[in-house]
């Protein structure tokens, strides 16, 4: 359904239940899922991909060209997922020459004022509180919840299941399952709260807290933290993902609180 007042480009390819409000400007070379509603002043731009029954609230704009100063104007998009909901003024860069596209996931909140900037891949079931912040290249896994008013520098990785706290200045990459905070940013703990909360056993979670003792409280480097997990604890799913993060961090891993 399409208000008389909302601009729509004859070639953007729209669900047939489409809700589309007042004063909304749809350009060309735009895909929208069924079921998703975009409210009132929302600005939706070349190379955008939104996915089923998603809720794109007033004054947001997807696939804004990247404040890249790289971008030579070349093809690219912005792709979100089914059931995301994007709110008040957030702002979708979409990709560069160097990936070629933003993702963001299934099932995410992004709240009011967020901004996720070019070939950045955010992945389902994240939450990004008021006013977060996220330079280019940035990848943010599974079920991350990001406190209001972070700032997320480019090419960080922020593992699955990770909480950080509002405010944070985030420069270096934050392994799955642990709890971020303080300044400047620093292991504080492992997310037991939202792991039970997404039903991690008792004994996966005491297992996560192990290995991070290793990492972060044993006085062990990272290289020789990682041969003794490997050496004495046994292997599992959560063991190896945080392995395989460790080593594969080309930023480097965030800190223990001192």
């Amino acid at each position: 359904m399409k208000q008389p007042l909302a601009y729509v480009h004859p070639a953007a390819k729209i669900a047939s239940n489409v809700v589309i409000d007042p004063f909304v400007t749809i350009d060309q070379n735009v895909e929208i899922g069924e079921g998703t509603r975009i409210g009132s002043n929302v600005t939706i731009l070349e190379g955008a991909r939104i996915g089923k029954n998603c809720t794109i609230c007033s004054g947001a704009v997807i696939s804004g060209v990247p404040q890249d100063l790289k971008f030579r104007g070349e093809d690219s998009v912005a792709i979100i997922g089914d059931n995301t909901t994007i709110r008040e003024c957030v702002t979708i860069n979409r990709g560069t020459a160097s990936k070629g596209k933003t993702v963001i996931g299934n099932n995410c909140l992004i709240m009011a004022y967020c901004h996720v900037a070019h070939d950045c891949v955010i992945g389902d079931n994240v939450i990004m509180s008021n006013a977060v912040q996220v330079a280019g290249e940035v990848v943010i896994d599974n079920f991350a919840v990001i406190g209001g008013g972070a700032l997320i520098h480019q090419f960080s990785h922020i593992g699955q299941h990770v909480m950080v706290q509002g405010g944070a200045l985030v420069n270096k990459d934050i392994p799955p399952y642990v709890k971020a905070a303080r300044e400047p940013i620093s292991y504080a703990g492992i997310n037991s709260i939202g792991l039970r909360r997404r039903n991690f056993t008792n004994e996966q979670i005491r297992e996560i807290q192990e290995i991070f003792r290793y990492l972060y409280l044993s006085g062990l480097n990272n290289t020789d933290a990682i041969e003794r997990i490997e050496a004495e604890l046994p292997a599992s799913k959560e063991r190896d993902e945080i392995i395989l993060f460790v080593r594969n961090s080309k930023r480097g891993i965030i800190r223990g609180y001192v």
